[in-house]
């Protein structure tokens, strides 16, 4: 417990010192308008409280990902404790924060614009192509899940089919209409019972008094089938440490900001909630079955078809919350996920249209944009639900190498502190390079193979920053 508490007191920490580190890196300028307040549209560009852009950011880049995410991950052992932590407040938080400002300074952009300005070009193609692939491949994720979860819980009639005819028709609402219409109301609300079924997980464990692993036993892999720590599990806990998802939905919020000061609160903030309610969740499934084997022992005895983070959650809600826990896991599996598959596809309308740079006033065009993006949705939805997590996963992360290593970029250009995300952009480029390697719905190779190559690609890369820097490629590329 007392790992766990410090655990937990290191993620406020990162947020009060660290966040505000990073945040007089960027150079924050309250008197600077947002682009909610100089160009609202009454759609997108909209104005909201600070603490309704925080709720809604934070389930935004929620959903299942610090849930189920951690309770995979701590299958691996204690490590996974570490890597949440540090993962959290010296990547993910920094990976958020940087890359929503840069997209309130560049009046709301979306990621593949803000990464094409300062990577080249060619990047920027291969973003729109790659992020607009995620994004449908999240919608298709988390429409898959919930829908099967539903059609468990209702009557035989109503099947999968007609959840996922229900959950379609939801995210052709959120996605097309003005942000405050629907996001902006129910969103709230959501977020506030992922927290609060967070906290009275966390209260649980103290009353209960959980045999919480401590960090002075160890941190060996006790990941049943030996799969490797590196990089698997840092490819498991993502949304919980490091998410690429998470700038495609910045600038969501980076367009309905008042102000910039309320930047550290909503994004750096955000992704440090998120970090406690992964840690929460790695604690209660490494305590609840007595230690980690205990927990692996449980998911061996599932069916294969099950969703095993899924059962984890509800068994855990239910034991030490009751009736009211099964809701607030009613609200954790089904709900957050859904919630975050409409604004990715919304993310995904917002991307296109920047690509093909189509205003988005008006319904018709909305149409235009969104119609094609739901069709691909439903196609890819046909899919194995396994094979799109895997795929997901890995997507997520190689999303996140390119955000950092373009946040990193328009910091050198500007001569500030570079080195908040440029190890962190060196750090998971090995991350993303080995596990396509040595993952079995990678190229399966041997390890040495695998971590000599994601050596080889990192060094490389950082080798070429410093060339360019040196060369003065880094011209001012200002907004």
């Amino acid at each position: 417990m007392i790992s766990f508490i410090v655990s937990i007191v290191a993620l406020v920490l990162g947020y009060v010192f660290y966040g505000k580190f990073v945040e007089r890196i960027f150079g924050v300028d309250s008197k600077r308008p947002t682009p909610a307040v100089a160009n609202p549209d009454g759609v997108d560009y909209v104005e909201l409280p600070w603490w309704k852009a925080f709720l809604i950011q934070f389930l935004n880049i929620a959903g299942l990902g610090p849930i189920f995410g951690a309770i995979m991950g701590v299958m691996f052992g204690e490590a996974a404790f570490l890597w949440i932590v540090f993962g959290t407040i010296f990547a993910g938080a920094v990976h958020d924060y940087l890359s929503g400002m840069i997209s309130l300074r560049r009046n709301g952009a979306s990621l593949p614009e803000i990464v094409g300005q300062e990577l080249g070009g060619g990047v920027k193609q291969f973003m729109r192509v790659f992020s607009l692939l995620l994004m449908v491949l999240v919608g298709a994720v988390f429409i898959s899940g919930p829908a099967g979860l539903l059609a468990g819980l209702t009557p035989q009639s109503l099947d999968m089919t007609f959840w996922v005819v229900v959950i379609f028709i939801y995210y052709m609402l959120a996605t097309m209409l003005p942000i405050d219409k629907l996001i902006g109301k129910i969103y709230p609300i959501f977020g506030f019972a992922l927290l609060f079924m967070a906290v009275g997980i966390f209260v649980a464990m103290l009353v209960n008094r959980a045999p919480i692993p401590e960090f002075t036993e160890g941190f060996a892999n006790q990941h049943p089938q030996k799969l490797p720590v590196f990089p698997i599990m840092f490819v498991s806990i993502a949304c919980g440490a490091i998410s690429g998802f998470h700038a495609t939905q910045s600038p969501l919020m980076a367009r309905c900001l008042q102000n910039e000061r309320f930047g550290r609160r909503v994004f750096y903030g955000s992704m440090v909630a998120e970090g406690v309610v992964a840690l929460i969740w790695a604690a209660a499934a490494a305590s609840f079955w007595g230690s980690v084997q205990g927990l692996q022992e449980f998911v061996a005895g599932l069916a294969p078809t099950e969703n095993k983070a899924a059962v984890v959650v509800d068994v855990i809600s239910k034991q030490w919350l009751g009736t009211f826990g099964g809701i607030l896991a009613l609200i954790g599996v089904i709900a957050a996920p859904i919630t975050s598959g409409d604004t990715a596809l919304r993310s995904a309308r917002l991307i296109a249209a920047d690509f093909l740079k189509m205003e988005q006033h008006t319904i018709k065009k909305r149409l235009l944009i969104s119609i094609p993006i739901f069709l691909l949705t439903f196609v890819i939805l046909q899919m194995n639900f396994d094979v799109l997590w895997r795929y997901f996963a890995w997507c997520n992360q190689t999303l996140a190498v390119f955000t950092l290593w373009a946040v990193t970029v328009y910091l050198a250009r500007r001569r500030k502190l570079y080195w908040v995300s440029l190890l962190p952009a060196l750090f998971m480029t090995a991350v993303s390079v080995c596990y396509i390697m040595i993952a079995p719905e990678g190229f399966g190779l041997p390890a040495k193979v695998s971590y000599l190559t994601g050596a080889v690609v990192c060094v490389g890369t950082g080798i070429l920053f410093f060339f360019k820097k040196s060369k003065s490629c880094f011209l001012m590329n200002d907004y």
